[in-house]
């Protein structure tokens, strides 16, 4: 009985404290009932090319689930690559404000934030479940906001495309020597490991590679993963289809939002924003997952597709390329050496339970 009437002399001080701070009763359901009315107008930009399956799509899908979750009080309109800005300056639109929200790659501003490129994918890196693990239970999200935070950019992973192919060429690759002089789209660390091998790393956004593909502008390309690369035309414009992706493992996705559209959200609609993200994060995959099985069927059975798994030694020539790319990273960037010995510790730590589980247990269906 003393217990409950503790319990309620709490609850009495507490609304008194909140009526008194309010003036009145009245003025504090005036208050909530006005934030609960304010409405959020936000452009959401993207690199992708309008409505691109999965990627473009996912953008659309994280707008209309923040636009529904809220009850329309964030109103969120898409606009794709090249719509309100270039492809490649959706974070500079979203720092600056142009745009309250964005969608894309980290590594597609390592020329502003270097470090961040380890948010998105690195060459022999986490896989998608990993990147997961990292973000929200390990520190990486956390650094990744840290990094972020002097550009006045909150960022949430809002997609992955799980584990990616590594690229059509136009030619077999049976050594390192047949990297030397090709000139290959590929972005962030794994065109720096590219370059160091001999090639020439292009940057191009999604919607210009097929016809610099076709026309001869790059001699090969890498991009998603079958889903994403039938949708494109790849398989029209070169025959040699080269796995694993060993420089995007598990290529996280980012929404970025302007920090001062995110402070200007009163608390349940931050957290709107947060679980919607969360929630597209989950979906993006499981989209891939489906949809990557049914392209890759298609694409085994077309004749005019080799599909090939890189040599050995051409796998460990990336991987010791790799290695001094990173070091040299680490080495000058205070940020990249933090991050990176973050997640190469969960990295280490993950790999062992990974081959017993998942390695192991796809070595079983062979059987």
């Amino acid at each position: 009985m003393k217990r409950r009437a503790f319990v309620r002399g709490l609850g009495a001080g507490a609304l008194a404290s909140g009526l008194a701070a309010c003036g009145s009763e009245q003025e504090c359901v005036a208050n909530d009932g006005a934030v609960r009315e304010q409405t959020f107008n936000w452009k959401m930009v993207t690199t992708w090319p309008p409505n691109f399956p999965g990627l473009g799509t996912g953008a659309a899908n994280l707008a209309k689930r923040i636009t529904a979750a809220s009850g329309g009080r964030i109103k969120v309109k898409v606009y794709a690559g090249g719509e309100l800005v270039p492809p490649l300056e959706v974070f500079d639109a979203v720092s600056q404000g142009t745009a309250e929200i964005g969608h894309g790659g980290a590594y597609y501003w390592k020329a502003k934030v270097e470090a961040a490129q380890f948010f998105g994918a690195y060459p022999f890196g986490l896989n998608a479940a990993e990147m997961n693990g990292w973000m929200y239970y390990g520190d990486g999200l956390k650094l990744w906001r840290e990094v972020y935070q002097p550009f006045g950019v909150v960022p949430f992973p809002a997609g992955n495309t799980g584990g990616q192919m590594g690229g059509w060429y136009n030619k077999k690759i049976n050594s390192m020597d047949d990297i030397r002089n090709l000139k290959m789209r590929v972005p962030g660390l794994g065109g720096e490991v590219f370059a160091r091998a001999g090639g020439t790393p292009v940057l191009l956004p999604g919607g210009e590679i097929f016809t610099a593909l076709q026309t001869g502008s790059i001699d090969a390309t890498e991009w998603v993963g079958p889903y994403n690369d039938i949708a494109f035309g790849f398989h029209k414009v070169a025959k040699y289809y080269y796995y694993p992706g060993w420089h995007e493992v598990g290529p996280t996705l980012e929404a970025l939002v302007n920090e001062e559209a995110w402070n200007a959200l009163p608390e349940d609609l931050q957290e709107v924003v947060r679980v919607c993200c969360q929630s597209v994060n989950c979906d993006m995959l499981a989209e891939y997952t489906y949809r990557n099985a049914e392209a890759f069927r298609t694409l085994l059975a077309d004749p005019n597709i080799e599909v090939l798994k890189f040599p050995d030694d051409v796998l460990q020539g990336m991987k010791a390329h790799a290695d001094e790319v990173i070091a040299e990273l680490t080495a000058r960037n205070a940020d990249a050496k933090r991050i990176f010995e973050s997640v190469n510790a969960f990295k280490q730590a993950s790999t062992p339970f990974q081959q017993v589980t998942e390695g192991a247990l796809l070595e079983t269906r062979a059987l």
